[in-house]
C-alpha cells in the first residue's frame, strides 16, 4: 500500500547534524528535477529577500522562512517525519507508533513536496519552506515541474497495490494516477456529516487519525472496496462514490460529526 500526504506548512527546525544529501533519497528518479528546484530556491533566497518573500507567499511575519531557504545546502537534516508538523502529523503521531508500525510508516508513506517532489517519512532533509503553488524564476509552476519526473516514478512506487490518496488540492497538482493504478487509487474526503462540507481543521485530523489506525493495525486493504470495509471495522462512517469509468479513482467520504 502506498499512502500520499501533503507535507505541512510549518515546519520544525532542522537539526545540527549531517547535510542534505540528495542522492540519498527515496525515489531517485527525482532527484535531477530536485537538484533543479533546490538550486533555484537557494538562488532566490540568498538574494533580494523582498522579492523571496513575494515568489514565496510570505507574509512579514515570515520573513526568517527566506534566510533559512538560502542556507538549505549546508543546514542540518532531520528525518522527514520530524520535520513535518500540524494538525495532520499531530494526529498521527508517528514517534509514538510501536516498532512494527514505524516499520509499516516507512514503506508505507510519501509526502508530497514542492521543493523534493516527494519523499519518505525517514529520508533526511533540512527544514525548508516552499509549496507546490510558487512558480520560481528559472523554473515556473512547481506543479507542472514534477509531473514529467513523477509520472514515472510514482506508479514505480506504487507497485501493484492500493494507493491511499489523502493529499490537499494544491498537490496534485504534481501527479495524478492514470489507468490501471488510477482504478486501485481511492481518494479520502473527511466531510463535516450535517453539512457535507470539508473544515479543514478536523479534515486533516482525522486523515491522520485514519493513518494512524491502519499502521498501528497493520491493515494494507488489497483495493479500494477492501479499504471501506477496513474503514468501517475501525469504526469510521464512510460513503462511496466508485470510479465513473475505467482510469477513474474511487472516492471515499468519511463523515465526521464532531470537531476535535
Amino acid at each position: 500500500m502506498l499512502v500520499l500526504l501533503p507535507p505541512s506548512e510549518g515546519k520544525a527546525p532542522s537539526a545540527g547534524g549531517a547535510p542534505l544529501e540528495l542522492e540519498g533519497l527515496s525515489l531517485p528518479a527525482l532527484t535531477g528535477a530536485r537538484e533543479a528546484v533546490l538550486g533555484e530556491l537557494v538562488e532566490l533566497c540568498a538574494g533580494d529577500e523582498g522579492k523571496a518573500c513575494e515568489v514565496l507567499g510570505l507574509s512579514e511575519g515570515l520573513r526568517g522562512e527566506v534566510a533559512k531557504n538560502a542556507e538549505l545546502l549546508t543546514a542540518g537534516t532531520r528525518p522527514a517525519g520530524q520535520i513535518y508538523t500540524g494538525v495532520l502529523y499531530d494526529a498521527l503521531a508517528l514517534a509514538t507508533l510501536e516498532t512494527a508500525a514505524k516499520q509499516r510508516a516507512a514503506r508505507w508513506l510519501l509526502v508530497f513536496s514542492g521543493l523534493w517532489g516527494a519523499v519518505r517519512v525517514t529520508d533526511r532533509i533540512p527544514s525548508y519552506r516552499c509549496s507546490m503553488g510558487v512558480k520560481l524564476p528559472g523554473i515556473g509552476a512547481l506543479g507542472a515541474h514534477w509531473r514529467t519526473p513523477m509520472a514515472s516514478a510514482l506508479p514505480e512506487a506504487a507497485g501493484d497495490g492500493l494507493v491511499l490518496d489523502l493529499r490537499s488540492s494544491a498537490y496534485t497538482a504534481a501527479w495524478k494516477p492514470k489507468g490501471e493504478v488510477a482504478g486501485r487509487t481511492a481518494t479520502v474526503r473527511v466531510l463535516h456529516a450535517p453539512t457535507r462540507k470539508v473544515v479543514s481543521h478536523f479534515n486533516k485530523a482525522t486523515k491522520g487519525r485514519i493513518v494512524r489506525s491502519l499502521l498501528s493495525a497493520g491493515i494494507a486493504p488489497e483495493g479500494p472496496a477492501r479499504l471501506v470495509e477496513a474503514l468501517r471495522d475501525l469504526g469510521y462512517v464512510v460513503e462511496v462514490e466508485p470510479p465513473a469509468g475505467a482510469g477513474k479513482a474511487w472516492t471515499l467520504d468519511v463523515l465526521v460529526t464532531e470537531v476535535h
